[in-house]
């Protein structure tokens, strides 16, 4: 079965750095050192409000980095002139708010086919692939397809934060998006506050070739250092796909 990728979202590397001003902790250089631990790729977040990573940081991670660069962005104008500009490997779409702490939830894409389409056409155009932030809602997944995305990855919040039983149906709601999203051709990732105690299950879903997972790799590298986070969230992910190929 194919390998399960991580990707390393390095936004709130650049918090820490923001908070006291200056270029210390550097995220380029967090980027570098997770690719000696194994991650697969890099993700960064660049906002409106610039809260964490910053337009020099795009720029260097998709020049500094030897790993693909998913540029997390609006869909507005001005994202797109710098995607345009760096051109990273992937853009994904996602829903934004000053208001918001982090991503509240996946974007609306059905009934936005007059706004999307030729906003993914433009960067498609110039070779990036798009990726779509949504729920793992059928309704939002075909919607997906039929607005001309490569990829969608699912939120994973809502089955991150429940317990039980409750898990146990956001698990398989991932599961059945997943396998839709094969069904239609889209390439399925999966994100959004995953940890050490949820990937196994989620990497066990054999649809899914991508996790990105960023907040809790960073908070954990406080701990036991950004390799040794990265290590151990590569061994479970790894568990889980190996799980998947036993019983397929």
């Amino acid at each position: 079965m194919e390998h399960l990728r991580l990707g390393l979202n390095i936004d709130h590397v650049a918090t820490v750095r923001n908070a006291r001003g200056g270029t210390h902790p550097d995220p380029v250089a967090a980027a570098k050192l997770a690719a000696k631990a194994g991650v697969d790729g890099i993700t960064a977040h660049l906002r409106e409000d610039r809260r964490h990573i910053r337009d020099a940081d795009i720029y260097r991670l998709k020049h500094e980095v030897g790993l693909p660069l998913n540029f997390e962005m609006a869909a507005t104008d001005e994202m797109a002139e710098i995607a345009i500009d760096v051109l990273p490997n992937a853009c994904c779409l996602v829903p934004e708010s000053r208001e918001e702490l982090t991503t509240e939830g996946g974007l609306v894409v059905h009934g936005s086919q007059n706004r999307l389409v030729p906003f993914i056409s433009r960067l498609q155009d110039v070779g990036i692939r798009v990726s779509l932030f949504v729920d793992p809602d059928p309704i939002q997944i075909e919607a997906a397809k039929a607005v001309g995305a490569d990829i969608i990855e699912l939120h994973a919040g809502p089955y991150v934060e429940a317990q039980g039983a409750a898990r146990a149906a956001e698990l398989t709601r991932i599961q059945h998006g997943a396998e839709l999203a094969a069904r239609l051709g889209l390439e399925c990732h999966v994100g959004h506050g995953l940890n050490y105690e949820t990937v196994e299950d989620v990497a066990a879903i054999p649809h899914i070739v991508e996790a990105n997972i960023g907040h809790f790799i960073v908070g954990e590298s406080i701990m036991v250092g950004l390799e040794q986070a990265v290590r151990q969230m590569r061994t479970l992910m790894d568990a889980g796909r190996e799980r998947a190929t036993c019983t397929s």
